[in-house]
């Protein structure tokens, strides 16, 4: 590490906005799915949805000024030319745009399924509850390992449809913005 790593003195105030904005954005996005495909009553999937997009936006942005100091100097003023100018002075730059967007979106995606699985562990939902029997057979507890994995495999399934519309969402308003 270097010997002069410290925290930026100035804070992205117009990327952190447009973060607040792809946030509101996904929450309701978020909701709907988490409200259609795992039957929460609308409430609590609002709950969910809010927990998952703060919690997986403030990781990001505790990466994010992490990570800004270590990177080399030309990728740091490419995205303070971005930031501050909304261009970029390097033609090459788009390739690792969209490879990063890619990055993002899976590492989101892994985020928001671990912080919603622990919070239905933490919460004890219905939907991650497991019976307790004192004399269970042999079939019953395949019956109930398969219905876990069923869960976690329905929950992967939807975090992923919630994630990849809200993100759609979010690129078409970036979309918007270029232009």
């Amino acid at each position: 590490m270097p010997e002069n790593w410290m925290l930026p003195r100035i804070f992205p105030i117009g990327g952190i906005l447009f973060d607040l904005l792809f946030v509101m954005i996904a929450i309701p996005v978020e909701a709907y799915v988490l409200h259609y495909r795992l039957k929460f009553d609308k409430k609590t999937s609002t709950f969910y949805a809010i927990s998952i997009n703060l919690f997986s936006s403030v990781i990001g942005w505790f990466i994010f000024f992490v990570s800004e100091p270590l990177l080399p100097i030309e990728v740091k003023s490419e995205l303070i030319n971005y930031m501050f100018f909304n261009g970029f002075k390097s033609p090459n730059t788009q390739t690792v745009i969209i490879l990063t967007a890619c990055i993002i979106f899976f590492a989101t995606f892994l985020m928001k399924f671990f912080i919603l699985r622990g919070l239905l562990v933490l919460l004890n939902e219905t939907f991650a509850k497991k019976e307790e029997d004192p004399q269970t057979s042999q079939r019953q507890k395949r019956l109930r390992l398969s219905s876990v994995n069923f869960q976690n495999t329905n929950l992967v399934t939807t975090i992923l449809i919630a994630n990849s519309l809200s993100y759609s969402a979010i690129t078409v308003i970036l979309l918007f913005r270029s232009k």
